[in-house]
């Protein structure tokens, strides 16, 4: 809980950060500009807090600008007593498997975040490790889900987060200018 914790207080810290007039800059992440990115988080986080209070799975709305908010919750929800034990109704996974895919989201998008808003980001080594380890065992099914991209090639001896955005297809020295 405590990575879970500092990884989505990061992202919700660079979400607040965002300017007006930076919502339709690109992103690292090819399907999303910024405003999309955001709202993807946004939709991140109300799911996995109805999914951690036992809840279902939900469909993604609109903008609504609100994602600190959201995520709060989402953190409460974790937080509950018994939340990581078990396996969810909804989407058929152990909890502790939600758990990670929401750290995984938190900790790329908000590297693409970052880098789409000239933000600085230095992820938590922790949350790195466990996403990292966490894709390594889950990378062929996200795939097949249309989660993860192409791999994008790293060299061997690449940090560890490097190695986690090459592995579900983002560039690290992605930069928004041409």
């Amino acid at each position: 809980m405590p990575v879970m914790t500092r990884a989505t207080e990061r992202t919700a810290g660079l979400v607040r950060a965002v300017r007006r007039e930076q919502l339709g800059s690109p992103t690292p992440c090819e399907k999303f500009d910024v405003e999309k990115l955001v709202n993807h988080l946004e939709w991140v986080a109300e799911m996995f807090e109805s999914l951690g209070r036992g809840g279902p799975a939900l469909e993604q709305g609109p903008y609504a600008g609100d994602f600190p908010e959201r995520a709060a919750r989402t953190l409460a929800a974790w937080s509950r007593p018994g939340a990581w034990e078990g396996v969810s109704s909804a989407m058929g996974l152990p909890m502790t498997t939600l758990a990670h895919m929401f750290l995984v989201d938190m900790v790329v998008h908000g590297w693409d975040l970052a880098m789409a808003t000239g933000q600085e980001y230095e992820p938590d080594p922790e949350a790195v490790a466990r996403a990292l380890a966490f894709t390594e065992q889950m990378v062929e099914m996200g795939r097949r889900r249309g989660v993860f991209g192409t791999p994008v090639t790293v060299p061997q001896d690449a940090r560890p987060f490097d190695r986690l955005l090459g592995l579900i297809g983002r560039d690290p020295a992605w930069s928004p200018l041409p």
